[in-house]
Order: C-alpha cells, then sequence, then structure tokens
C-alpha cells in the first residue's frame, strides 16, 4: 500500500501527523480526495469544513477545519487551518448551541464541528 506523510496543523497547534493511504478536505474548489503520488495541489480551505485522515493502520482521524490551506507535494500532504478540532474533542452540546449564533461564519464552524463528531460516531 502506498503511503504519504501527512501533517495537520492549526495555528495554535499540530493535531496529528504521520502515515496516510488517503486523505479528503474540502476545498473552495470542491472536494478533493488524495493519494500517495498526487500531482502538487495548493488549495484553500473553506470556512467550515471537515477533513478525513486514513492512516496506514486503517484507523480514520477527522476534524472540523475553519479556514486555510492544504499542500501536495511528491508524498506529502500539509494541511494548515486557521483552526481545526478533532472529532473527539468536540463539545457536541456547545455546537448546537452555536448553530443559533448570530455570526454566519460562527453558525459554520459549528456545523463542520457536528459533521466532524457524526462522521467520527
Amino acid at each position: 500500500m502506498a503511503e504519504m506523510s501527512v501533517q495537520l496543523v492549526a495555528v495554535e497547534r499540530r493535531l496529528w501527523s504521520g502515515s496516510a493511504s488517503f486523505v479528503v478536505a474540502q476545498t473552495t474548489e470542491g472536494e478533493i480526495g488524495l493519494m500517495a503520488g498526487h500531482e502538487p495541489v495548493l488549495g484553500q480551505l473553506v470556512e467550515g469544513g471537515v477533513v478525513k485522515i486514513t492512516t496506514t493502520a486503517g484507523e480514520t482521524v477527522i476534524a472540523a477545519v475553519h479556514g486555510g490551506f492544504l499542500s501536495v507535494n511528491a508524498d506529502n500532504v500539509s494541511i494548515l487551518a486557521e483552526s481545526a478540532e478533532l472529532s473527539g474533542e468536540i463539545d457536541v452540546a456547545a455546537a448546537r448551541r452555536d448553530l443559533q449564533a448570530e455570526d454566519a461564519d460562527e453558525r459554520a464552524r459549528a456545523a463542520a464541528r457536528l459533521r466532524a463528531a457524526d462522521s467520527a460516531a
């Protein structure tokens, strides 16, 4: 199985890094799936998106990602987000409350957090 090195980093911390066989991310151009050997790409991540990483061990890492970009070259994928949360860290009750926020960006973040938490369940 071909593998690639993946780093998922937010401004405040590194969320995950390791070897993966597949990555899915939502960019402003649409959803993109990445495998080892993918052509070089630079993409802007959407506000309120979800990233899914399938590790070489067969585990799935899911994160709600808010803005930033991803960079693909050779067998490396770097996901650099303005902010991000791993699905297991998400406070679902708080995210549901945030769906009622007046700010559209806050509602988009809450929706992404809920999608990430639901995907991991």
